[in-house]
């Protein structure tokens, strides 16, 4: 092979390592940037977490005939009844709800009920648990017909 030959091929192997450093840089961007109305809420100031949102009492948030539908994900169209218990959420095989997601953590999300009202905690998941499009950091009311997100599964509480 000619020296110019040598060049040229040496150019193209550099060429192409930098094309792959720029594809990695770009989908790791991809992945870690959020936009704007994707953010975690803020705690402001103060150290202390943001209250819990309590929701008044209603017919739409007794424990008898609630349930959890998913809406959007491999489980679309599966109906979780809620009763008493925790219904909990993730890759693990003694979830409840088993979700096979790349996103979703082991154990993502616990819902339950406080005082008649749903609730929905994150259990430290990497990528957040999210109702419609704030990630929830503490306990949160989860409202009737709110979109309640882990990973790519969406998941909706109807009554």
């Amino acid at each position: 092979m000619s020296e110019l030959g040598l060049t040229l091929a040496r150019l193209a192997f550099l060429g192409l390592l930098w094309l792959f450093v720029l594809a990695t840089v770009l989908v790791l961007r991809r992945d870690l940037l959020q936009p704007a109305e994707a953010r975690p809420i803020a705690l402001g100031r103060t150290a202390r977490p943001p209250k819990p949102a309590k929701m008044p009492k209603s017919k739409t948030s007794k424990v008898r005939g609630a349930k959890l539908v998913v809406t959007e994900g491999a489980l679309a169209g599966t109906v979780v009844p809620l009763l008493t218990a925790d219904v909990t959420i993730g890759r693990a095989p003694d979830s409840t709800v088993v979700v096979d997601d790349d996103y979703a953590s082991s154990r993502h999300t616990r819902v339950f009920n406080s005082d008649g009202v749903w609730m929905v905690e994150d259990l430290g998941s990497t990528n957040g648990t999210w109702i419609d499009r704030t990630r929830i950091t503490a306990p949160t009311a989860l409202p009737v017909g709110v979109p309640l997100r882990v990973g790519r599964t969406t998941l909706l509480l109807q009554k």
